[in-house]
C-alpha cells in the first residue's frame, strides 16, 4: 500500500514535535519516563535560586527545583521533584548552598533519620546556609588588616632607602669610624707612656711598699709615741685650766 505524502508529513510532524517537547523537558531537568515525587520546602530568601538547579544529597543529583512561589508574608516556596526511587526522611532539612564563587544555588539534602518517608506534597524543612561571599567576610577584613600593615612596613622600608637617609647613616657610620680611630691612637699614646716610665712607677710602687713595712715593724712604737703625745696633751690641758682657775679667783678677791 502506498502511503500519501500528506500522512509521511503528519507523521514526520508529530515524531518532530514529540521530539522537541522531550528534548525541552530534558533540558529543563524533567524525568520523561520515570515518575517523580513532589516536594516543597519554604524559605525566607533564595537569593539567586532558580528554576531548574539541582537537589543534591551528598553532591549527587536526585531531583530539581520545578517552581519557585512568592507567598504573601514573603516567603518563597521552592517545588521539588524528587525521583521516586530516592526516599527522603520527614525530618530531612532542604539546606539552600552556594555551590561556586559565582553565587550558583542548590538544594542540598541533609537526609534525617526519621523512619517516616516523605510523600506528594509534604513540606520539608527549610535552611538558608551563609553565602560563600558572607562567608569570607571575616577573612577579609584580616586581610585588609594585614595589608594595611604591610603598607606600613613598606613606608618604613622605602624611608629607609631614601636617598638622604642613606646619606645620613653613612654620615653617622663615618663619625662612628673616626672616634674608633682617635680611640685607638689616643689608648697608643697611653700604652708609650706607660711602657716609657715603667721603672719610675716600679719605683714608686717599691717605695710605698717599704714605707708600708715599716708602718708594720714600728707599729708598737707609734702606739707608745700617741699615748705619750695623749699624756702630754692631759696635762697641758690641765695646767691652763688650773691657771686659768687661778687667774679668775686672784680677780675676785681683788
Amino acid at each position: 500500500m502506498k502511503i500519501k505524502n500528506e500522512t509521511k508529513v503528519g507523521v514526520l510532524a508529530a515524531f518532530a514535535i514529540a521530539l522537541l517537547i522531550i528534548g525541552y523537558n530534558f533540558l529543563k531537568g524533567n524525568s520523561i519516563f520515570s515518575s517523580e515525587t513532589v516536594l516543597y520546602a519554604k524559605y525566607t530568601h533564595v537569593d539567586g535560586l532558580t528554576v531548574s538547579k539541582p537537589v543534591l544529597i551528598n553532591g549527587f543529583q536526585i531531583g530539581r527545583v520545578d517552581a519557585l512561589e512568592l507567598k504573601p508574608d514573603g516567603g518563597i516556596v521552592a517545588t521539588l521533584k524528587i525521583k521516586s526511587q530516592y526516599e527522603i526522611p520527614k525530618n530531612t532539612i532542604a539546606r539552600l548552598e552556594s555551590t561556586d564563587l559565582l553565587g550558583g544555588k542548590a538544594i542540598v539534602m541533609v537526609l534525617g533519620d526519621s523512619k517516616e518517608y516523605a510523600e506528594d506534597g509534604f513540606v520539608l524543612n527549610g535552611n538558608v546556609e551563609k553565602g560563600l561571599m558572607e562567608a569570607v567576610q571575616p577573612v577579609q577584613k584580616k586581610a585588609e588588616l594585614i595589608i594595611t600593615k604591610m603598607d606600613s612596613i613598606l613606608t618604613s622600608v622605602n624611608s629607609i632607602l631614601n636617598p638622604n637617609f642613606q646619606k645620613n647613616v653613612d654620615r653617622s657610620f663615618n663619625s662612628i669610624a673616626s672616634t674608633l680611630t682617635s680611640l685607638e691612637a689616643t689608648s697608643k699614646k697611653v700604652d708609650a707612656l706607660v711602657g716609657s716610665e715603667s721603672s719610675k712607677l716600679s719605683n714608686i710602687l717599691s717605695n710605698v711598699e717599704a714605707i708600708t713595712v715599716n708602718f708594720k715593724n714600728n707599729g708598737a712604737k707609734i702606739d707608745a709615741i700617741l699615748a705619750n703625745l695623749n699624756t702630754v696633751t692631759d696635762k697641758a690641758a690641765a695646767l691652763n685650766f688650773k691657771q686659768t682657775i687661778d687667774n679668775a679667783l686672784s680677780l675676785i678677791h681683788i
